[in-house]
């Protein structure tokens, strides 16, 4: 199953309580560029430096642990569960995650940890080119002024002092990278259903992904 969709429509705690429920795996491909950004910054690699971030992300052992309500990332084997989720490793993963060699090296990885099945895999390219033949493809999406108060909603949770200019100003950028990007830009998958999740809570917006599982196993 693919759910993809823009910074703060809701992907990652929609995706974790699907699989919970289905009784699936759950994998955040987000968590994966956080991970090669975390490690890029720590080694001093410049973010402009298409080839060492290429060989960082193909040798980089990244892993995931735990159940979806409360799975880990592994990092060359130690947490950054925690470390991965700050505001600089957040913007540093979007540029990243533009770097053809970091998709490729990543997505490469994305398709074995999918291949057995039984998988809730989300992100933003995941069915438009990771996952091309999941059997079901759900894009969450909401306004941008409802994504810009949920994610300072939880960074203000998380102790961070930051405006709400400030952060519509990144989900902006991050919107505006994304969806210009020369490789795998976020798009919704053709075949894809698309959810807004603008005014839904998210107890309602899990039951309309469950709503589409059930009509496209039906079908």
């Amino acid at each position: 199953m693919a759910i993809d969709g823009p910074t703060a429509a809701g992907k990652s705690s929609v995706a974790r309580e699907v699989a919970r429920r289905l009784g699936y795996a759950y994998l955040d491909t987000g968590a994966m560029y956080r991970a090669v950004a975390l490690a890029a910054r720590r080694r001093g690699v410049a973010l402009r430096d298409d080839q060492t971030l290429t060989r960082l992300a193909r040798g980089l052992a990244i892993d995931f642990t735990g159940s979806p309500d409360g799975g880990r990332v592994l990092a060359d084997g130690e947490d950054v569960t925690d470390a991965i989720r700050s505001p600089e490793i957040s913007e540093a993963a979007s540029r990243v995650s533009t770097k053809p060699g970091v998709r490729e090296a990543m997505v490469a990885r994305q398709r074995v940890l999918a291949a057995a099945g039984g998988v809730v895999m989300e992100g933003r390219d995941i069915g438009t080119v990771v996952l091309p033949d999941a059997e079901v493809k759900v894009f969450l999406t909401a306004s941008l002024e409802a994504r810009a108060a949920r994610r300072h909603a939880e960074l203000l949770a998380r102790g961070l002092a930051v405006t709400l200019d400030e952060v519509r100003r990144q989900v902006e950028d991050r919107d505006r990278r994304d969806e210009t990007r020369a490789h795998s830009p976020l798009r919704p998958a053709p075949d894809a259903v698309v959810v807004d999740t603008t005014d839904l809570t998210l107890e309602q917006a899990i039951a309309a992904v469950l709503e589409v599982v059930r009509r496209r196993t039906e079908a």
